[in-house]
């Protein structure tokens, strides 16, 4: 017998669980489905838990520096198991109170199992069929793992494994210096343990412009982290207990206790029988969607980490938003309105909307440019750390800014009044001619757009 509902929902990432909010408050029956763990990757193995390591290294790094501020702190200790529990109580209150959510939701049904598709309108769940006319997909994604000679025959760790460690390592090598590599680089180096990074590319976060890259190389470089860069030979072999590591032919071997592989990500959906129903699935296995997320197959959409359009819990909390809004507001939102924003959480940490400056100059606009350097911070100068700078494209026509870069302290908190003022489609001078408030690194804003100068 098959069980019918208005919808199903599978995945109780970042927009599982509030799209199953909106749905059930709108008269919907939905069958919330999650195969393994309530919040998916940001409250269990990504945001929520790093962010709260990243909190007690910050406090381990102040701590070690404390007589620079005229504080006498001794000896610093770090109790790797009391780390680890602080991040294990935060993730999993968040955890538990989602979960506790979903349960008690009117007209939901969770099912704690996997689902696979058996054709367009009907899942199997656990032995059971279930069928609705609206399907929506959050099935998130994992790290990926490449194949390269050796690695087969070592232990490594994931974003997700290197949560278990209550014990700090030896020597973490870390394979990929992108987001997730360097901030378990910082993070695992302030809690004391010797840190290398391995790049494949010429330099870090080949995303970001060069300067970006240059200056948060010479950030993790100045706390004594090695870094490897044109990795393009990758070799591993086992050494007793622990493994060798070499980059590139040629290149001396690196001795390592513990690795870690930063790689990127792949969606999780090998296993969702989506042949079945029919929906299509790029090269790299993400599902393909339109620009309000609707799939090939009327009735079935896909949100969050598995469609491609986005890789952070922001991205996936909007696409809750656009296809609620469209669904049941009667307000057409798509995914190409919305403005790229991210940040990279190292301290100090990296802020970015918009474009780029290399992509502002391969656009062939004419664009201003303004740049500030984080010594000239007065914030960041009473705060003790002038690392970083700031800058900002102008459209030269239209006024409008294109993308900013704030790499210094509070650098992820500033972006927000640049991206506003983006999304609202006025001119730079909406910030340009605001008063701020004075000490904050926010005030430098305003001068900075005050002194633009062509993009050449």
């Amino acid at each position: 017998m098959t069980r019918k509902f208005d919808a199903i929902v599978v995945g109780a990432g970042q927009a599982g669980p509030s799209l199953t909010g909106r749905l059930t408050a709108a008269g919907m029956t939905v069958a919330m489905i999650e195969r393994k763990l309530f919040g998916g990757t940001c409250v269990n193995t990504g945001c929520t838990p790093t962010k709260t390591l990243i909190a007690n290294a910050y406090a381990a790094h102040l701590a070690r520096h404390g007589a620079d501020y005229g504080v006498a702190t001794g000896p610093i200790a770090i109790d790797m198991k009391k780390v680890k529990a602080r991040a294990d109580e935060v993730s999993g209150s968040s955890r538990r109170s989602l979960e506790n959510w979903l349960d008690n939701m009117e007209r939901c049904t969770v099912f704690r199992g996997h689902a696979r598709f058996e054709g367009p309108k009907t899942m199997s769940v656990n032995g059971e069929l279930i069928e609705a006319e609206r399907i929506f997909l959050n099935v998130g994604g994992r790290a990926s793992v490449p194949e390269l000679p050796g690695l087969d025959q070592i232990d490594y760790l994931t974003n997700s494994s290197v949560l278990e460690l209550d014990t700090l390592p030896r020597h973490l090598v870390i394979l990929g210096g992108s987001y997730i590599g360097l901030e378990f680089a910082q993070m695992y180096r302030r809690f004391g343990a010797e840190v290398t990074v391995i790049e494949r590319d010429a330099r870090l976060i080949g995303r970001e412009d060069e300067d970006v890259s240059a200056a948060i190389k010479e950030i993790l470089e100045g706390e004594g982290i090695v870094i490897h860069l044109g990795a393009n030979d990758v070799r591993f072999s086992k050494r007793g207990s622990e493994f060798a590591v070499q980059p590139r032919a040629g290149a001396a071997e690196i001795v390592g206790s513990h690795l870690l592989l930063a790689i990127g990500r792949r969606p999780n959906t090998d296993d969702l029988g989506l042949d079945k129903a029919g929906v299509k699935i790029d090269r790299r296995g993400y599902i393909e969607v339109d620009d309000q997320l609707s799939t090939n197959v009327p009735g079935i959409w896909a949100l969050g980490d598995c469609n491609g359009k986005g890789a952070f819990t922001h991205t996936s909390y909007n696409d809750f938003e656009i296809v609620a809004a469209n669904l049941l507001d009667n307000d057409p939102r798509r995914v190409s309105n919305r403005i790229p924003t991210y940040a990279l959480f190292i301290d100090p940490p990296l802020g970015r909307a918009g474009m780029t400056e290399a992509a502002v100059k391969k656009s062939g606009r004419k664009a201003l440019i303004g740049t500030m350097p984080m010594t000239s911070v007065s914030r960041a100068i009473e705060k003790g750390d002038t690392r970083g700078f700031m800058k900002v494209m102008v459209d030269a026509e239209t006024k409008e800014i294109l993308g900013a870069a704030i790499l210094g302290t509070g650098g992820d908190e500033v972006i927000h009044s640049i991206l506003d003022v983006m999304a609202a489609k006025a001119p730079y001078t909406a910030i340009s001619r605001t008063m701020h408030i004075h000490p904050t690194v926010s005030e430098l804003v305003p001068t900075m757009l005050g002194e633009m100068k062509e993009l050449a």
